[in-house]
């Protein structure tokens, strides 16, 4: 067994990789490249080798294998990408690409699964509750996206989708979502979603730690934008907590840093919840930034 793992965050703006001992979960070599993804695939390919080079060159040996977090999704019945946001991805098989350029097992998975698993391996989940059998995690920032972690391992399912939570409806008649669909829970608790609704409600436009700060000066329009917020991450909370029983959700994102989330999340989920109490804790992140390449590494621990 080698005795270092490897991740990769391939970012729209930056790639980083970091090397971990496996014996000692000491990260031993952390460096990050410019993706200059507006210069194509062929270029981010590059890079990434450009920056693997590097890394090896310092640890003085090449890897075995690496997991990538990605802007996306392997499509697992046609083998490329798929719903990237750096879109020179979509449509390229990447895993294959890698493998050939790098010369080592390459394990992919999108960036909200990298970060789910990195705090049930490292952050959050682990310090909360070590042995916990499955972890939710959430990233709600600009959108909603989120990973499922079973036994230590992420959860792909057979579309290569599981845990696309954000794209579930919660307000049919709500506004549209990039998907094509209307009222998917990101347009509706996502940072974009509620400074919108507030803007809607106040005519005025206001970022969303402004509307925070508002709520607690008693602006009645910041008050309902963060009962709105609770009311539909309650409904939809209780749905994944009634489907995989969480015993740890940790949540990420500009959202996830509102103290209010958390302090009404209980009286929230629970009138949607199967059950009489609520024993899935939930959480703010513990590694920050560097859930994503740490998560990636954990592909290949």
């Amino acid at each position: 067994m080698d005795r270092y793992y490897w991740g990769v965050d391939l970012g729209g703006t930056k790639i980083e990789c970091a090397v971990i001992e496996r014996s000692t979960d000491m990260c031993v070599v952390r460096e990050r490249i410019a993706t200059d993804s507006d210069q194509g695939y062929a270029h981010i390919l590059n890079q990434i080798t450009l920056l693997i080079d590097r890394c090896a060159e310092q640890l003085g040996q090449r890897p075995l294998a690496i997991g990538f977090g990605t802007p996306g999704t392997l499509d697992p019945h046609y083998g490329v990408m798929k719903n990237c946001n750096s879109t020179a991805l979509n449509g390229k098989p990447l895993d294959k690409d890698l493998t050939e350029l790098l010369g080592a097992k390459v394990v992919l998975a999108n960036d909200a699964n990298c970060f789910a698993l990195a705090e049930a391996h490292f952050g959050a989940a682990k310090r909360v509750k070590p042995n916990a059998e499955v972890v939710f995690g959430i990233i709600m920032g600009t959108g909603v996206g989120s990973g499922v972690v079973v036994n230590s391992k992420c959860l792909y399912g057979c579309h290569g989708i599981a845990g696309e939570w954000g794209h579930n409806v919660i307000e049919p008649d709500g506004a549209p979502c990039y998907c094509g669909q209307s009222g998917c829970l990101e347009t509706v608790i996502s940072g974009k979603g509620l400074e919108r609704f507030y803007a809607e409600q106040s005519g005025q436009a206001l970022s969303l730690p402004e509307i925070v700060t508002r709520a607690a000066e008693n602006d009645l329009h910041a008050q309902a934008t963060m009962a709105r917020m609770s009311h539909y991450f309650g409904i939809a909370a209780a749905q994944i907590i009634n489907v995989l029983d969480p015993d740890v959700i940790v949540i990420g994102g500009g959202v996830g840093n509102i103290d209010a989330l958390y302090q009404q999340a209980e009286q929230a989920i629970l009138p949607h919840l199967f059950n009489g109490e609520l024993n899935t804790q939930i959480v703010k992140p513990d590694l920050g930034d560097s859930a994503g390449v740490f998560g990636a590494a954990a592909l290949v621990k």
